[in-house]
């Protein structure tokens, strides 16, 4: 049901109502009227003919019916002349007011009075005048014929009058549902008119301003998603590049572990023999030789400390936990002065390469970086498992962290963690410690478990 219709039907409902409440208080007004006017007009009926019918009656019947016939009908009541015995002698005629037009019976019954009549004795017979409230009944029911038709045409005029100007006023509210309906579909280049009237009005101009808003906020979500695919595919990207490089390293690393190691051990080996069967003969040859294995010695040591920082070797052959003890050693051999508690405990649990390599690089950089930029003397490196989760934590005694370290440049390092940590699913944590130092924490959740 429309809103126009609504109104409409309200409108036409308190006319309906107060025409019936007009009908009934003219109705109540039209009864007391014919009652007082028929009980009046009986009363004094009765009284005049009471006080001029005792002369005729002393004359003699014929008197009488002459005196009655030529008074005829008194207004609203009937005449009726009885002899002794009771028969009708004489009856007024009908009132030729209105003649054959009688309002209907339930009207009258419900507008006139109830029965009344005189009754005046005479020696030989009896006259009564009764009250007849016909006549003002007709009446009756002719004005409320003609209010309830002016009633009905007032209904109509108006209802008709209240159709039109609600149909006016309420257009407006067409024009808006149309617009909703076209931003349901999924326009949001709708813009509405100025809009008569005050409420109307109003709503257009906060309709325009939501479409307008939410045609932003779209766009804007729009943009956020394409940006999120970029750099979903960016991540994606980049992972595909880290395993590269990291095949990459690892091919390198065994390289120079395989070849070039035994190269230079070949070469510090007949280094030293030539020293050996020269020793006697030629002192420069057996210093020159002794030179060259000294410098493949030191090569190869130098070798053997840039293998673990392309790819940790020992952690493809025994694990998480013996690549671990080997950064911790060789990090106590190159820094004596510094020390390194280790704590592991990992129980049954299996970790994935990827996960155990981004590990092994966590506790790889946080090393680097306590020694390097805190000073740090001290560190506590702990691996441990929990229901779901395995966590590596290292905590130093350094300088700490300067308070606008994550707005620096640079720090490329825990930045890939944090990427590396984010695609496993995990998170890496980096904040300063009391009293000063750094605690370094990556999370990441166990597939297996």
């Amino acid at each position: 049901m429309t809103l126009r219709l609504k109104i409409n039907l309200i409108v036409g409902a308190l006319t309906v109502l107060f025409a019936a409440s007009v009908v009934g208080l003219q109705l109540r007004s039209l009864r007391e009227s014919v009652h007082e006017e028929v009980l009046t007009a009986n009363r004094v009926a009765a009284q005049l003919l009471n006080r001029t019918a005792w002369r005729y009656a002393a004359q003699g019947t014929p008197a009488m019916l002459a005196f009655l016939q030529g008074v005829g009908r008194v207004r609203s009541n009937d005449i009726e002349l009885f002899d002794a015995g009771g028969h009708s002698l004489y009856r007024s005629p009908p009132s030729p007011y209105k003649a054959g037009h009688s309002a209907p019976d339930w009207f009258s019954a419900l507008i006139a009075p109830p029965p009344s009549s005189q009754s005046i004795d005479f020696p030989d017979g009896r006259l009564v005048i009764a009250a007849d409230a016909s006549r003002a009944a007709v009446d009756a029911w002719d004005y409320m014929c003609w209010l309830a038709g002016g009633a009905a045409v007032l209904l109509l005029v108006l209802n008709a009058l209240v159709f039109w100007l609600v149909g006016r006023t309420t257009r407006p509210f067409g024009q808006i549902v149309q617009a909703l309906l076209q931003v349901q579909a999924g326009r949001f280049d709708v813009s509405l008119p100025p809009l008569a009237g005050t409420e109307a009005g109003a709503i257009g101009l906060a309709f325009n301003h939501m479409v307008r808003d939410l045609d932003a906020h779209i766009e804007t979500e729009r943009r956020a998603v394409r940006a999120e695919m970029q750099l979903s595919d960016s991540r994606e990207l980049t992972r595909w590049i880290e395993q590269h490089v990291e095949q990459e390293r690892l091919l390198i690393a065994r390289e120079l572990h395989d070849e070039l190691g035994q190269s230079v051990t070949a070469i510090r080996s007949m280094a030293l023999s030539i020293a050996q069967r020269v020793g006697t003969v030629d002192q420069q040859a057996e210093q020159a030789a002794r030179l060259i294995a000294d410098e493949s010695s030191r090569l190869y040591d130098a070798m053997h400390g840039i293998i673990p920082r392309l790819t940790p070797l020992v952690l493809d052959n025994f694990g998480l936990a013996d690549a671990l003890n080997d950064l911790v050693e060789r990090t106590r051999r190159l820094q004596p002065g510094v020390q390194i508690e280790l704590q592991i405990d990992l129980g049954a649990a299996s970790l994935p390469a990827e996960l155990a390599l981004t590990l092994y690089r966590a506790a790889q950089e946080g090393i680097t970086n306590a020694l390097r930029h805190g000073q740090a003397r001290h560190l506590q490196l702990s691996l441990t498992t929990r229901p779901g989760h395995v966590c590596l934590t290292l905590q130093d005694d350094g300088q700490g962290l300067a308070p606008d370290w994550q707005r620096r440049t640079g720090h490329y390092g825990l930045r890939w963690l944090g990427e590396r940590a984010e695609a496993l699913g995990g998170r890496l944590d980096v904040e300063p410690c009391s009293p000063h130092g750094v605690l370094l924490r990556l999370c990441a959740p166990l597939e297996n478990e």
